[in-house]
């Protein structure tokens, strides 16, 4: 193999697993770091920059970086990091007069975002403060879009959108809200340098079987129902509550409706518990609020009585694998089930909606009614109008949108630029030294063997009363240091020094992983199995050093390096050094500016 180009900005990116995992590439060792000092202001700082909703996702996020968390695979409890950025936010105290200020003076350029979500409002948060004039339309009265009309308050308080949405607005943007967009024909008429859709995907699936129409004063769309409930216009619902549906929508449903006067709520999913796509935290909270999952049942009818909704009937199904491996889902034969209820909530998908856009104007659609958009630069086929978040690809979450906007961002920047929208800037790299000494470093080294801290939890009486009561009380600061400890400084990074390296194996005896060999290299499918550890994961790169004099190489395996610093502490020449690095993404204006 090559020796190992330390000096590609996606090396040392890839080996910080949380921080790669991030679609918006949040530096997480570094604001975990600074939590465990106190510096709770510069921790939310550090986040506010890359997923612009620290407050909101601390409560919210689909955690993408715990899963690749590396202390996951010591103990399989990745560290909480999206607890402990709500921490930060917590904790911040007033950070007004570090937010970045209204331009004094515009450049002439006029930028329109249709919707106030996350998407949106990240193009206008990085676009505002480069001098645009950024006008945000919504049909809401406020902004937020689906993070405020579809994310319960027990999960999310008003006052953490309120205030996140609110450092956005202060730089500087027109926002028209109440103003619903009916026509992008209209718009384009009007003077926007560009355009950017930012909707999301606001049409729920219904589901067309026996009965929907008799008894449809009492089966609701589910991502309707909720924004009515987060908007005032509904506060109640039945003693005996379906919820057919097996993502984090219909796991928000099911526990709004027993807040809301559900006393016998079911969840009913057609596939099994594993499969479901609802997050594991999220089934889990509503099993602890007595709310039962039944798996592999699919609705066939709807039963009603003189208008009124009786119940559900469902067929039992169960995995079966074809000779081709393919596992579907098939009728067991078990007579059918029927489940009484009084009110159906349906949460089995979202998809995009978008009747105000006329097939006439440029725009290109695929066969599934979705506009045509570049993966890389958002950018539609009619070249001034750039999509982002749910409206782009379909569902996902509020950090994928806020990626999407980043990105979007970039490309409307080098648009209006009249510069090339495939120039993506890279991102800023900063390495550095962590020695103080022969053997003392700079960081705490010291692997603590905690387990994850449990998130404490309002009493579940007191959180049924109340739609409104946030039910997880954050960590106080006993937990939230000791969750700190558990974070393995994966950004610390082994720089190994071939001239002083004189082969006396040490680093290799004191590993306590194993992950170093020295070895005569070989191509990399020859390589991996005869390191000392085989190396057999394949998504983790190899570290390989030059040829050393005796004809061998270093070779360090990324996958189970603990960046512990033994190998570093050990060494007797200084050949390891342990370094720091800090990765920022760059965002509009970065480049050519």
């Amino acid at each position: 193999m090559e020796p190992t180009n330390i000096g590609a900005p996606e090396y040392f990116h890839k080996v910080v697993d949380c921080q790669w995992a991030c679609p918006a590439h949040t530096p997480v060792p570094e604001y975990i770091r600074l939590i465990a000092q106190g510096r709770h202001a510069d921790a939310y700082m550090v986040n506010w920059k890359s997923n612009v909703f620290p407050g909101i996702l601390g409560r919210t996020c689909d955690r993408p970086c715990e899963p690749a968390c590396r202390r996951g695979r010591i103990d399989e409890e990745p560290v909480a990091i999206c607890r402990l950025k709500r921490v930060a936010a917590d904790n911040k105290g007033d950070v007004a007069a570090r937010m970045p200020k209204a331009p004094g003076r515009k450049i002439g350029k006029k930028i329109a975002c249709i919707g106030a979500g996350p998407a949106a409002m990240t193009v206008a948060r990085d676009l505002a403060p480069l001098g645009y004039h950024v006008v945000v339309y919504d049909a809401d009265a406020k902004a937020g879009g689906m993070i405020r009309s579809q994310i319960p308050r027990f999960r999310l308080p008003e006052s953490v959108i309120d205030e996140e949405m609110g450092f956005i607005t202060d730089l500087g943007l027109e926002m028209r809200l109440g103003e619903r967009v009916d026509s992008l024909a209209a718009l384009l008429r009007q003077d926007y340098d560009a355009i950017f859709v930012g909707t999301g995907a606001p049409r729920g699936r219904d589901l067309d079987i026996e009965g929907r129409t008799e008894a449809a004063a009492n089966i609701h769309i589910g991502i309707d129902w909720l924004a009515k409930v987060s908007f005032g216009h509904v506060d109640a619902i039945g003693k005996r509550v379906i919820v057919l549906g097996g993502g984090n929508t219909a796991m928000d449903c099911c526990r709004t409706s027993r807040r809301l006067g559900g006393d016998d709520v079911k969840v009913i999913v057609r596939s099994g518990y594993d499969e479901m796509k609802a997050s594991p935290w999220e089934k889990e909270d509503a099993r602890h609020e007595g709310i039962p999952i039944h798996n592999h049942l699919v609705p066939k009818a709807f039963t009603h009585d003189g208008g009124r909704l009786t119940g559900v009937v469902f067929e039992k199904v169960g995995p079966v694998v074809d000779g081709n491996g393919r596992r579907t889902l098939q009728p067991t034969g078990e007579p059918d089930q029927h489940f009484e209820c009084d009110d159906v909530l349906l949460a089995i998908g979202q998809e995009n909606s978008f009747p105000w856009i006329e097939r006439d104007i440029g725009l290109t659609f695929d066969e599934w009614g979705m506009p045509i958009v570049d993966k890389q630069t958002f950018q539609s086929t009619l070249p001034k109008i750039f999509f982002g978040g749910d409206a782009a690809f379909g569902p996902k979450n509020i950090i994928w949108a806020v990626a999407h906007g980043h990105e979007a961002a970039i490309s409307i920047d080098h648009f209006c630029r009249g510069t090339d929208l495939r120039l993506r800037p890279p991102p800023g790299v900063h390495v550095a030294s962590q020695k103080m000494g022969i053997h003392e470093w700079s960081y705490d080294n010291d692997i603590s063997d905690m387990l994850r801290q449990k998130v404490p939890l309002l009493p579940v009486a007191e959180a049924l009363a109340d739609v409104k009561a946030e039910v997880e009380l954050g960590f106080d600061d006993p937990r939230s240091w000791a969750e700190t400890q558990r974070c393995l400084n994966c950004d610390v990074q082994t720089v190994f020094e071939k001239p002083l390296c004189i082969e006396c194996d040490a680093c290799v005896d004191i590993c306590p992983t194993d992950c170093i060999t020295f070895t005569v290299n070989g191509d990399e499918e020859d390589l991996r199995p005869r390191l000392k550890a085989p190396a057999m994961n394949l998504t983790q790169d190899l570290y390989v050093s030059s040829t050393l004099p005796t004809g061998r190489v270093l070779v360090k395996d990324e996958d189970v390096c603990l960046h512990c610093g033994l190998c570093a502490e050990r060494c007797p020449t200084g050949a390891w050094d342990m370094q720091k690095t800090l990765i920022e993404m760059t965002h509009a204006g970065g480049c050519s500016r």
